[in-house]
């Protein structure tokens, strides 16, 4: 029987391995630490976004530059296809109300109980407390276990899926760039994605408004043209959150050019300049500047953000202050740090691999999930392509396992998708992970 070893017991290494066991592959499972899908179910914790409903032109958006990439990642194995793979797990899915997708059980726990328990009729092993060190002198694999010892492996085929460089409590440091980059392999510098951003706000701000809401603001990258709107957080350090996380190649961009970024917050993103202008002339003779401000609409945050950027002297004049409004500047010299966010930019180059994700200088070597050069923000999107890349992966195994005759099987990939109905549109939730 022909053997794949999986490095990285993430959504991508996991779906790879079912995919692999499926047709008749012998499979294990490596990861480095005490249990499989840690940061999945960290994701889920407060609700999981698997995937999400939107067309899939507007999703493959979401992709930035690797669209064309993901694209054909998607058509193997598709958000239809990931929440019929749920509901085979006897959680079926629902779409919340922004359109994302979760599990009936909304959280992942459930989800991945009965993915270990189908790995493990499929004949899956999972070794655990295994980190994986390099490859031996004739291309095997070489781990070092936690209690020191070492051990040595040469699965017929393996695939690496060991995630980016923002979560090293859960096992994804990043430390198998240099191994792949000793071995020739470009490697695309990792870098912090869906991450919050720094602004030197004053102490007073800080202490009063940190961990309050911007509600229903646009954001924008001075120059750029990329927007994006939501809620955003105000930190003692910044701001954070899904707009932010949105456009957070634009950011990164901004910051290499020109060493800061300047962001655009729009308070008002459903009114024109001219309509808050003429909202703003009807100021009563005693309005308080304060006042004057709620009664378009904002809230005590969003005028201590407008104070913080003029050092406190607010515009009198309405047409400024509405152009302030709609633009107000915050200063971003950087992002937060790669260990405070959610993935990771940067990767395995896309030339490094074919269409299939194998290694082209490493025949029968492939990689899935955030160990490819690809980004998304949160949402769903983040998740899917790992499952995608994943499945694809293991198909592409199984392709040359066939092509150079060590696997002779006709067993399915996957099984056919189960024709269970899609839940009605619910409440939705929040996650960090998708």
């Amino acid at each position: 029987m022909s053997t794949a070893g999986v490095i990285g017991g993430g959504p991508a290494g996991l779906i790879a391995a079912e995919t692999l066991a499926r047709a008749g592959v012998a499979v294990t499972v490596y990861d480095r630490m005490p249990s499989v899908g840690r940061r999945f179910l960290l994701a889920g914790h407060g609700g999981l976004n698997i995937t999400h409903s939107e067309a899939r032109d507007r999703m493959l958006g979401r992709y930035g530059r690797s669209a064309d990439r993901i694209a054909p990642m998607l058509d193997v194995f598709s958000p239809d296809d990931l929440r019929d793979w749920c509901a085979g797990l006897g959680e079926p899915t629902f779409v919340g109300s922004s359109g994302r997708v979760f599990p009936q059980a909304f959280r992942a726990t459930p989800l991945m109980r009965a993915w270990l328990v189908r790995l493990a009729e499929l004949g899956v092993r999972i070794e655990t407390r295994q980190r994986w060190t390099g490859w031996t002198g004739d291309g095997g694999l070489h781990f070092t276990r936690t209690d020191g010892e070492t051990v040595e492996v040469a699965p017929d085929v393996t695939l690496f899926a060991l995630g980016g460089a923002s979560w090293p409590r859960l096992g994804a440091d990043g430390g198998w760039v240099d191994l792949f980059t000793d071995r020739g392999i470009a490697v695309t510098p990792l870098r912090a994605a869906n991450v919050g951003v720094q602004v030197s706000w004053t102490d007073t701000f800080a202490e009063r408004f940190a961990g309050k809401p911007l509600k229903n603001v646009a954001l924008t990258v001075r120059g750029r043209d990329q927007s994006a709107r939501g809620d955003a957080m105000v930190t003692r350090t910044g701001i954070e959150g899904g707009p932010i996380y949105a456009i957070g190649a634009a950011i990164r961009d901004a910051l290499d050019a020109d060493g800061e970024c300047v962001l655009h917050v729009d308070l008002r993103p459903d009114l024109t300049v001219d309509q808050l202008t003429a909202r703003l002339q009807n100021r009563r003779p005693k309005d308080s500047g304060s006042t004057w401000l709620r009664r378009i609409g904002l809230d005590p945050v969003a005028i201590a953000l407008l104070r913080e950027s003029t050092g406190g002297a607010l515009p009198v004049d309405a047409t400024v202050m509405a152009e302030l409004v709609k633009a107000v500047p915050a200063v971003v010299p950087a992002t937060m740090p790669i260990d405070r966010a959610i993935s990771t930019a940067g990767g395995v180059a896309w030339e490094e691999v074919d269409e299939s994700l194998m290694v082209r200088r490493l025949p029968g070597t492939f990689v899935a999930g955030e160990m490819l050069d690809w980004e998304a923000p949160t949402g769903g999107y983040l998740l899917q392509a790992s499952f995608s890349t994943g499945v694809v992966t293991a198909r592409g195994a199984v392709a040359w396992l066939r092509c150079h005759g060590a696997l002779t099987s006709t067993r399915g990939l996957l099984p056919t998708p189960l024709q269970v109905p899609h839940p009605s549109p619910g409440e939705d939730g929040e996650t960090r992970g998708g």
